[in-house]
């Protein structure tokens, strides 16, 4: 798989994995099938890996580390900080506290069982902390080689700004597909073409509507994220079906499929665009990965554009959207 750039240096596959699925917001975990999961991805060339302290809570981190620790030399590590949770799944809340980060960032060594982080999230801003302060304790952890690159999660343009402005950041992540399109809009994708910053979009298949095999949101297990989101409840999930029969039509007359051409139109948005993808099925990874060779001519990539405009979606992509975009 060829490479694309983050920020200042940082070279990673063009498509990366997304790990959080592996052990949260998605059903049962099963650390075994997950384990093939990425070690498939490494022997089909994904090299960027991602994942946060708070998915599981921690045990993510924990089943990243061990299934990379053969090839940890030929990967890139991203994880997070900032949702603060207790050990049995509770949430405490947003923390971006220098301590809180200093605290966090050995956390995630020991259990990515590493001695250095690539890539280190702040997940969400904390709007109690100033973000000079929390991206300073941030820098310190550059500086003592615990972490190489810096990137910030679902922030606003001024707030990216003022982080960059402390330490040049490698990556902003945020929700970016073709049902979710408000960073087009809001400044956020503009600002890190202008500053030149890597952008990773997760869930670029809106957590698997725009794959074409999303389950009945009826038979999902209750500690599915999708069960009691805004947009999988019947009558939005009837609205937003549109856009997947579109796709579909699109996949079918290039000769993809529809997984592979959402994943596609977002590598078409520039150079920098590095998607993640997240799956417990080895068949849909080689099928991701497929879209990494498909490429969109102009007019298909303004065709899919047309046919889910921003603001498309019937309802919030969470149930509260009050600690994102600060």
């Amino acid at each position: 798989m060829h490479t694309r750039t983050l920020g200042q240096g940082l070279a990673v596959s063009a498509l990366g994995l997304g790990c959080m699925g592996m052990s949260d917001f998605y059903g049962p975990a099963d650390d075994a099938r997950s384990t093939d999961v990425i070690r498939a991805a490494v022997d089909r060339g994904i090299t960027f890996f991602d994942s946060a302290d708070m998915y599981g809570p921690f045990t993510n981190e924990i089943l990243v580390g061990r299934a990379l620790a053969a090839v940890r030399d030929r990967v890139t590590i991203a994880t997070k900080f900032g949702f603060e949770r207790t050990a049995d799944g509770g949430w405490v809340g947003i923390n971006g506290r220098p301590d809180y980060v200093r605290a966090s960032c050995d956390a995630s060594l020991s259990r990515l069982g590493v001695d250095h982080i690539d890539l280190y999230y702040q997940h969400r801003v904390d709007p109690s902390v100033p973000i000079e302060d929390t991206f300073g304790a941030m820098k310190e952890l550059v500086d003592a080689g615990k972490v190489r690159y810096l990137g910030i999660s679902e922030a606003a343009p001024d707030t990216i700004r003022r982080a960059h402005a402390v330490h040049p950041l490698a990556a902003v992540q945020t929700e970016w597909s073709l049902w979710t399109r408000d960073v087009e809009h809001n400044g956020v994708f503009a600002v890190t073409q202008e500053l030149g910053i890597g952008f990773v979009p997760y869930s670029p298949l809106a957590r698997g509507v725009l794959s074409g095999n999303m389950p009945d949101p009826a038979t999902l297990t209750d500690d599915d994220f999708r069960r009691h989101n805004p947009r999988f409840q019947p009558k939005n999930l009837d609205i937003n079906m549109r856009t997947v029969e579109a796709v579909k039509a699109v996949a079918r007359r290039i000769d993809a499929t529809p997984a592979q051409v959402a994943i596609a139109w977002l590598m078409a948005q520039g150079d920098h665009v590095v998607p993640i993808p997240g799956t417990r099925s080895i068949d849909r990874l080689v099928e991701n990965i497929g879209a990494a060779s498909v490429i969109l001519d102009e007019s298909t990539v303004q065709e899919l554009s047309e046919i889910a405009p921003d603001g498309a979606p019937a309802g919030q992509r969470y149930n509260d959207l009050s600690d994102v975009y600060l």
